[in-house]
């Protein structure tokens, strides 16, 4: 298997819609399948629930089943009891076009969803579902402390497999702790899978002081090549999941995924010194997984907000009129960010724990005056 995963995710959108584009993506996976990538991810509530039918009708109908892996997940944020397991397996498998996963996890392990796990029963159906040959590996996606992901391993030795967010901005970031849950994992020598080595795409588009410091290393490496190859070379790390969007980004990532060279240690260090730049700059530590918006009771496009707060201030001085335009057109179809009232829904959803309604009432404030 090759480092380098496909995630699903951030597939291209059809204009103006929430809906991915099958006829845009199709060459895209096609590419990357014609390199020797294998592994893709999906899960349940991606894209609003329409991802699996994407894999199904780009992938599992138009390749042999030896010719891919597919990762799915059971979507622990809406699980509050053992009998709502296997209905939606079932409802998987036939999404998906398979009749059986090469990896299952637990979505979204952490914090209430553990508890939720623990209650439904969730681990010891993993255990079932490997047993009856419709899960050939198991594991968990995780969001929360490395002492919880330490409890969790340790009560739950049958776990093989444990995602995790792993960049080089988070590796010492106090709050998602890249490096602590990394090294749980390797204690429990259990294989990583990498969920946003690029962070949403912030560390794809990076301040001018970081993108010299990256030329200097290497002219020829593009800023999300830095990103995933960070990830690529820690110890313990299976594949590194890479949420593509477009042709021009899949052909980056094998550029230098194909033949995959583990970073120096000159490199990762000049790499903690820019994350050090970035996150000076960064006013939303956001990734834009969206699984703040689908409850939303004011239809506010949070990720959205969120990204165009980040470009304002990333050229701050600079009068950005496309991103200004962007911020009221997003005004007219959704909700506006002062529109918030505080109910809380989003920071229960939120994998990292942000605090989505101030960083809201701060973007908001911003953004009315740019």
């Amino acid at each position: 298997m090759k480092k380098l995963g496909f995630g699903l995710l951030r597939l291209p959108k059809l204009a103006g819609s929430s809906h991915i584009d099958l006829e845009a993506s199709i060459p895209m996976i096609d590419l990357a399948i014609s390199h020797g990538v294998t592994y893709f991810d999906t899960a349940y509530t991606y894209n609003e629930g329409t991802n699996e039918f994407i894999f199904r009708d780009a992938i599992a109908k138009r390749y042999s089943r030896d010719a891919y892996t597919i990762t799915d997940k059971m979507p622990m944020m809406n699980i509050e009891r053992e009998e709502q397991l296997e209905p939606i397996l079932q409802e998987q498998l036939v999404k998906c076009g398979v009749d059986f996963f090469d990896y299952y996890w637990l979505h979204a392990i952490g914090g209430p969803n553990y508890e939720r796990a623990v209650k439904s029963r969730a681990f010891e159906h993993l255990v079932t579902i490997k047993k009856r040959g419709i899960a050939k590996h198991i594991g968990m996606s995780y969001h929360g402390t490395p002492e919880l992901l330490d409890k969790v391993l340790s009560e739950h030795p049958e776990i093989e497999f444990v995602q995790i967010q792993l960049n080089y901005l988070d590796w010492l970031d106090k709050t998602v702790q890249s490096k602590a849950c990394h090294d749980v994992c390797v204690k429990h020598n259990k294989p990583i899978i990498v969920m946003e080595p690029v962070k949403g795409g912030t560390l794809a588009t990076v301040p001018p002081e970081v993108e010299a410091k990256m030329r200097a290393m290497d002219p020829n490496m593009s800023p999300a090549s830095w990103a995933i190859r960070f990830a690529a070379s820690q110890e313990g790390v299976m594949t590194v999941l890479s949420g593509m969007t477009t042709l021009a980004q899949v052909e980056d990532n094998l550029s230098f995924m194909d033949e995959f060279v583990p970073l120096t240690e000159e490199e990762q260090a000049t790499l903690l010194e820019c994350a050090e730049i970035i996150r000076g700059i960064v006013a939303v530590p956001c990734t834009g997984c969206r699984y703040c918006v689908d409850d939303c009771p004011m239809n506010i496009c949070i990720p959205d907000y969120f990204s165009v707060y980040n470009t304002i201030k990333r050229f701050e001085g600079m009068y950005r009129a496309d991103v200004v335009n962007y911020y009221n057109n997003l005004k007219f179809a959704h909700g506006k960010p002062t529109d918030c009232i505080r109910c809380g829904m989003c920071e229960s959803r939120c994998p990292q724990g942000l605090p989505i309604r101030d960083y809201l009432e701060e973007a908001g404030a911003f953004l009315e005056r740019a």
